[in-house]
């Protein structure tokens, strides 16, 4: 856009600090404000509103995994959208259609019992389609472009800080998604889940708003360059030593696809996990309260390493997070195998909670590092829609194995196996310059 402050009433150059902070505040409230379009905003939503609609534990699973599958197929071109347009339009219209997906989803009973009237049918293929329309929706707005546009745009204002101020955004982050849950479901509990989304609707509504007014596409639009103001010509200079490759370049690197398979693992376990944590943990005589505050000391130990590897990322190989995240989701994976002991639900904490925290690391800073900050829009767009497919298949791959196996421990073999080579694959992992 040729004018940055159109629409807006802030002045980036007139602020009296450099406004990436500004960014930095107001894009980790963007990445907040996807949790109703993540797996840990949608999972709380599970039982009551499949019970409403009529759905099995099954089918509500699939409609969840086509409407994400299909949302996965998009969010890589909205990566192209954001290198053309920036972060500041593309965010608006993510929170703004992810607010009236959720005003849909509050009458989704309402208007399937209307499709049926209409088409005079009474099966279940009509709730069941008709949430994978709205998990489309909020799935793409939500935890694809939403999501993608604020990180990016934290990223694109800040280079030789970028851990460090990944590592702040990283614990506002953490603390919001591992408390959402609980927050969530106390909204459901006091005003039915209808209302909740209509609250969480409002709520994305207002902050469009701000996002025109404070979003900000990147520091070069005001004579910036990352981390601050210089001279146009150490402008000239930063452009020139900064490496930038295109996504066709990219994928030629063994990086790209070890980086990027083991952050769709963490999207894998992680949605599968929280998608089914209640019927999970209630198989362990664990009650829905006791489910969900397990989200707490996984937060903990999130944001401790998040906090500790984003100020080590200026200085550490990525190779060494890469191998942190893959060891970190073994542990996970033999705590959900054996659940049934103390020693599993430690395992299985532990273990989340590493691959959280490094997973916020990786999933920001390892891209402009790696690839450079020019086609950023177009990688992680294509990296998010590893993230999106696996987070799609996952609830329903976990729900088959407990309906068809009698229980969630035997997806632990499944991602072990995957883990397993992964970890081969990456031995040969080096830095594409």
């Amino acid at each position: 856009m040729n004018n940055p402050n159109k629409y807006a009433f802030i002045n980036p150059k007139k602020f009296p600090f450099f406004y990436g902070y500004i960014v930095l505040f107001i894009g980790s409230i963007g990445v907040l404000a996807s949790i109703p379009g993540q797996t840990v905003g949608v999972s709380v939503y599970t039982d009551p509103v499949k019970d409403a609609l009529g759905l099995t534990r099954n089918q509500f699973s699939n409609a969840y995994m086509i409407g994400t599958l299909l949302s996965a197929f998009f969010v890589a071109k909205a990566g192209v959208l954001f290198d053309k347009y920036g972060a500041r339009y593309v965010a608006f219209f993510a929170a703004f259609l992810l607010g009236v997906s959720l005003l849909l989803c509050s009458i989704c009973v309402e208007i399937s019992s209307f499709i049926k009237a209409v088409l005079n049918i009474n099966s279940w293929l009509v709730p069941f389609f008709l949430m994978a329309v709205l998990f489309f929706f909020i799935r793409f707005c939500g935890q694809g472009v939403l999501t993608m546009a604020s990180r990016n745009m934290i990223m694109l204002w800040f280079d030789k800080n970028r851990g460090k101020i990944n590592s702040i955004s990283s614990i506002t982050v953490s603390l919001g998604f591992s408390s959402s849950p609980v927050f969530i479901n106390k909204i459901i509990n006091d005003h039915g889940w209808e209302t909740s989304w209509q609250l969480l609707a409002l709520c994305l509504f207002i902050f469009s708003f701000c996002i025109i007014q404070f979003y900000r596409n990147k520091p070069e639009d005001f004579n910036f360059v990352p981390d601050g103001y210089i001279k146009e010509t150490e402008i000239k200079k930063e452009k020139k030593s900064e490496k930038n490759l295109t996504l066709t370049e990219a994928k030629k690197t063994r990086a790209f696809w070890m980086f990027g398979l083991a952050l769709a693992f963490n999207s894998f376990f992680a949605t599968g996990f929280t998608f089914h944590v209640v019927s999970i943990f209630k198989n362990q005589d664990y009650t829905k309260k006791e489910a969900i505050a397990i989200f707490i000391p996984i937060s903990i130990i999130a944001i401790s390493v998040s906090t500790l590897f984003n100020i080590l990322s200026d200085y550490v190989k990525h190779k060494i997070y890469l191998y942190f995240m893959l060891c970190s989701g073994v542990l996970a994976s033999i705590g959900l195998l054996f659940l049934s002991s103390a020693i599993g639900i430690y395992l299985l904490i532990i273990g989340m909670g590493v691959f959280g925290g490094m997973f916020a690391v990786v999933n920001a800073v390892t891209w402009p590092r790696l690839y450079g900050r020019k086609y950023l829009g177009t990688i992680t767009g294509k990296v998010m829609s590893f993230l999106v497919i696996a987070s799609a298949i996952a609830p329903s791959l976990f729900s088959y194995c407990y309906t068809i196996l009698g229980s969630y421990q035997y997806i632990s073999y499944i991602t072990l196996a995957f883990l397993l080579f992964l970890i081969i694959g990456s031995i040969k992992v080096k830095s594409p310059d």
